[in-house]
């Protein structure tokens, strides 16, 4: 409802100033050049608060007044910018920035010339409050900017600018009117009470406090509304990397059956446009797993106790590798591990473990000490050859989400016969 209402004051404003921007527009200005019209006119404000501040005595609050009234015609340019762009065809990114950028600047400006106004005066609380509400219109902007930016649409709230355009305006004009005839000087008592509980001055002031209260009231509310807008887009994020893992798993699952029930030896060309990384400085890594669109990478790592024990239960640690996100090591989601990558173990004794993927079951790999170098390799026979597994790469290119176009899967290693002699099996799907 507030929205609504909102919205329904704003096309009427918008119905009222629209042959006045249509006679801009003619003239040539642009919308850059009315918002800088519209922060040359707040400094005139904070110019008139100054004047005040010099010039005029504590009871004098036609400065005041005055302030209050280039407050309210600043503002309407405020709204006359973002009409011109709109009406005459010239809206830009840069000029949504440049607006926002001298919003604050006015805004800033402003508040200035009120506090040294009010400094000078010595309304040493009042000016306190409005510091306050400086820092709440500040944190009202900057909550909506940052959480538009995290791609947040956050807008609700009670003390906008617009509302704290106006409620200044017109509460010094109303000040300064009062001044004019019950006299700047004018204090209300309460019997009992030793100090006024109001003045010619709280006209303006009362407001100010109240703004320094709702406007910060509002930063809070629209930092909920983010928290809320951000966790709803990280669930969603995570439970498309989620489907995203169980497709590529199963896939790349049901390519590695393939490979064991034809032999399709089609070693060539057609590599990832994109430029892999070589896992390194992982102790005791195992294999790695690598596919299109990113350079995310899964690694199988020998799970070992502080004596170097291979944990009987749990032989093998998968996790991430983000390269895609500055390297960091990350767990693998619940999904991920049930469905996709995760790992089951079986122990065979001897030192010696049948393991498969969670996502095909159908591929026995094995995990034993190498007669070579005597220590833990998953092995695997790919195409009747027993191979000792150091990378498996999915090629994707095109394709959808559910069903994208697996163009090949290229399994890497050595012979485990001979493991001098690397083997490279790649299979079209």
């Amino acid at each position: 409802m507030e929205k609504n209402l909102r919205d329904s004051l704003q096309q009427g404003i918008y119905k009222v100033i629209n042959p006045f921007v249509k006679g801009l527009i003619k003239i040539g200005l642009t919308p850059n050049a009315v918002t800088t019209i519209g922060l040359i006119l707040n400094i005139g404000v904070a110019v008139i608060f100054v004047l005040g501040a010099e010039k005029s005595n504590r009871g004098d609050m036609s400065y005041i007044g005055w302030g209050g009234a280039l407050v309210l015609f600043a503002g309407l340019f405020d709204m006359l910018d973002g009409q011109v762009a709109r009406l005459g065809n010239m809206s830009s990114k840069f000029g949504a920035l440049y607006d926002s950028v001298l919003d604050r600047y006015s805004e800033m400006i402003m508040f200035l010339g009120i506090c040294y106004y009010l400094v000078a005066h010595h309304y040493f609380l009042s000016s306190l409050f409005a510091f306050i509400a400086l820092i709440g219109s500040m944190m009202v902007s900057y909550t909506r900017a940052r959480a538009e930016g995290l791609g947040v649409e956050c807008k609700g709230g009670l003390m906008q600018r617009p509302e704290r355009v106006v409620t200044i305006g017109v509460f010094a004009i109303a000040c300064g009117i009062a001044g004019h005839f019950i006299g700047g000087d004018y204090k209300v008592y309460i019997p009992g009470i030793s100090f006024h509980v109001f003045e010619t001055m709280s006209i303006f002031t009362m407001p100010i406090t109240l703004m320094a209260i709702l406007t910060n009231i509002t930063a809070v509310k629209r930092l909920q509304e983010a928290k809320k807008g951000l966790e709803a887009q990280e669930f969603n994020e995570r439970k498309g990397n989620n489907k995203a893992a169980l497709i590529a798993g199963l896939v790349l699952m049901g390519s590695l059956t393939g490979m064991l029930s034809f032999n399709a030896n089609a070693q060539g060309s057609d590599p990832s446009p994109i430029t892999f990384p070589t896992p390194k400085d992982i102790s005791d890594q195992l294999f790695y797993l690598q596919r299109d669109p990113n350079t995310n990478t899964i690694i199988c790592q020998l799970n070992v106790d502080k004596h170097g024990e291979v944990n009987k239960e749990q032989p093998v640690n998968v996790f991430w590798m983000r390269y895609g996100d500055k390297g960091e090591k990350k767990e693998l989601s619940y999904i991920q591990r049930k469905f996709a990558y995760g790992i089951i173990s079986k122990n065979m004794g001897n030192g010696q473990f049948e393991l498969r993927f969670t996502s095909h079951k159908k591929l026995p790999m094995y995990l034993n000490k190498s007669g070579a170098d005597k220590k833990y390799h998953v092995f695997a026979t790919i195409n009747n050859k027993k191979m000792q597994l150091e990378r498996i790469f999915l090629r994707i290119e095109g394709g959808t989400f559910w069903f994208p176009n697996v163009k090949y899967v290229e399994i890497k290693g050595v012979d485990a016969s001979e493991p001098s002699k690397t083997l490279v099996e790649r299979i079209k799907v």
